[in-house]
């Protein structure tokens, strides 16, 4: 074998070494960062969210707690000859429309939220979920901190009309993961300052468009899915999130109407 035979080969191999370096650190960045996306957003914002929670209860605890007397509103408008069915959209980015703010009924124990601030807690037994509620559905503002968003426009909790939350399906907390498990009759709890809001899971909706405004207006209701909503007003809870999971061309949505209503 000649010289120059020798000096191609060696280019050869330390190209080859070379390029194998180059793949094996493109590999290490990508998994570093599906573990930050994954694990760690999931982590800090899990963290974050239950020092909020925390807070907001001490908040609660040490300052006054406005006076709204009990109340059964089980069977106030939730009648609606929608499709029943389960499934819901709306989700880590928000679905657009909604209904207009502030429309008459209960539940005025607190004033309109700056936009981002932390004010409910929202509870989901079934799923073990008690997370913050804030004001807006922006990404680095409120949902990537693993909080729920309330959509602005919509009603606030025990309003009668719609009050839409979205939250993550998945990273950043992802507080909605599972709310594809929640039935019919399973409860939904939005605790203010004054006030402990029961509501209960009425419909679902599986998958809709990203952009089916109808299923957070005042009388929810898909505008794609016509079958899959309501046609009565009521007090309507909306959570919507995003479908199939890892990604956000749908949407899936949660119904339920309110039930009670007592002092915390």
């Amino acid at each position: 074998m000649d010289h120059r035979t020798r000096r191609r080969r060696a280019a050869y191999r330390r190209v080859v070494w070379g390029g194998g370096e180059v793949l094996v650190t493109v590999g290490v960045v990508v998994l570093l960062l599906v573990v930050h996306q994954l694990w760690w957003t999931n982590r800090q914002a899990r963290e974050g969210a239950e020092r909020k929670v925390q807070a907001l209860e001490r908040e609660w605890g040490s300052g006054g707690k406005g006076g709204a007397g009990a109340a059964d509103v089980s069977g106030s408008g939730s009648e609606g000859n929608g499709g029943s069915g389960s499934g819901v959209a709306g989700g880590g980015g928000a679905s657009s429309g909604g209904g207009s703010g502030g429309s008459g009924g209960s539940g005025r124990d607190q004033g309109v939220p700056r936009s981002s601030q932390a004010y409910a807690v929202l509870s989901i037994p079934r799923l073990g979920l008690r997370v913050p509620v804030a004001e807006g559905v922006s990404k680095r503002g409120v949902l990537n901190k693993g909080y729920v968003g309330h959509y602005p426009h919509t009603q606030q909790a025990g309003q009668a009309g719609n009050f839409a939350l979205a939250g993550h399906r998945n990273t950043h907390g992802e507080p909605f993961r599972y709310i594809n498990r929640l039935r019919r009759g399973d409860e939904i709890d939005v605790e203010t300052a004054a006030v402990r809001y029961v509501y209960v899971v009425d419909k679902t909706l599986p998958q809709t468009s990203a952009s089916d405004g109808g299923v957070v207006r005042e009388v929810p209701r898909s505008t794609v899915r016509p079958a899959y909503g309501y046609r009565a007003p009521g007090y309507y809870i909306t959570l919507t999130t995003c479908t199939p999971e890892y990604t956000s061309r749908y949407r899936l949505v949660v119904w339920g109407t309110l039930t009670s209503m007592r002092p915390r």
